[in-house]
């Protein structure tokens, strides 16, 4: 069985590439690279075709990961074959909603930093959770490199609670 997930952002040239893969470490690390399919797009499509950002390729590399990245826009008839779809951000989430063609399909959004708020075994949730809680992952597109680290920080953090998910649902539990 292949768990499918695919990382989105707005370009595809900074968050969902770096979460791309620094997940995909985490897997190969955990030895589930051939039972995990790991892929990521954008919500719009400026800049399919080019490569990820300078940026993000420099601090993925500073951080001992490998990045050879094409950006390329996220396509309504993906959800038919992805299990999870992991939003940067809420308007990441909202945008994926919109086109998410079922219900079902709808489900299987959530939000990447979720997983830094949650326990092996508990459900991420698909919405801030009350009190205000910030879950986005800033765009550090318009910033300094410093925005980049800060990203890469975000994202190692939740991926440690997507890979439990991720586990947990190859294991025959829901994730």
């Amino acid at each position: 069985m292949t768990y499918r997930v695919c990382f989105v952002c707005t370009g595809n040239i900074c968050r969902s590439p770096m979460a791309e893969y620094v997940f995909r470490a985490r897997v190969a690390e955990a030895g589930l690279e051939e039972h995990v399919e790991i892929d990521s797009a954008g919500t719009g499509g400026w800049h399919e075709g080019e490569p990820a950002d300078p940026r993000t390729v420099a601090v993925l590399h500073d951080h001992g990961y490998d990045c050879d990245h094409i950006a390329r826009q996220f396509q309504p008839s993906w959800f038919a074959r992805l299990d999870l779809v992991i939003a940067l951000d809420a308007g990441h989430l909202r945008a994926l909603r919109r086109l998410a063609p079922t219900e079902a399909d709808a489900r299987k959004i959530r939000l990447l930093r979720a997983y830094a708020h949650t326990s092996p075994g508990s459900p991420a949730p698909d919405e801030p959770p009350a009190g205000g809680d910030d879950l986005d992952v800033p765009d550090p597109y318009y910033g300094g490199l410093d925005g980049f680290e800060e990203c890469l920080e975000m994202v190692e953090e939740a991926s440690t609670g997507l890979l439990a998910a991720v586990r947990e649902h190859l294991e025959g539990r829901a994730a």
